[in-house]
Order: structure tokens, then C-alpha cells, then sequence
């Protein structure tokens, strides 16, 4: 791997688990259904993304 891929993997994995903690937050409060369904839709791409880069 390049540095470029590896700094990208670790930004991803970085932005993973700050999504990770929103999404709890989130899930305890339950204010906006539509906020938890959006970081859970975010935290799937990214996790795509980084399992793409791993990948290949």
C-alpha cells in the first residue's frame, strides 16, 4: 500500500468510530428517527469504502 491509501484508511477509520458515537447518542435519544437512520446509512458507506480499500 501507498501512503496515500494508508492515510485514507486511517482518516476512514477515524470518521467510522465518530460515527459510531453519534449513532449511539443518537439511538439513546431518539429526537429525529431521520437522524439515526442518516448516520447509519453514512457509517455503511464509509465501511464499504474502507473494506474496498483493504481490499484492493
Amino acid at each position: 500500500m501507498d501512503k496515500k491509501t494508508k492515510k485514507k484508511i486511517q482518516t476512514l477509520n477515524q470518521r467510522i468510530q465518530k460515527l459510531r458515537g453519534q449513532w449511539a447518542g443518537a439511538r439513546q435519544q431518539m429526537d429525529d428517527p431521520g437522524e439515526l437512520k442518516g448516520l447509519e446509512d453514512q457509517l455503511a458507506k464509509a465501511e464499504a469504502e474502507l473494506a474496498k480499500l483493504k481490499d484492493g
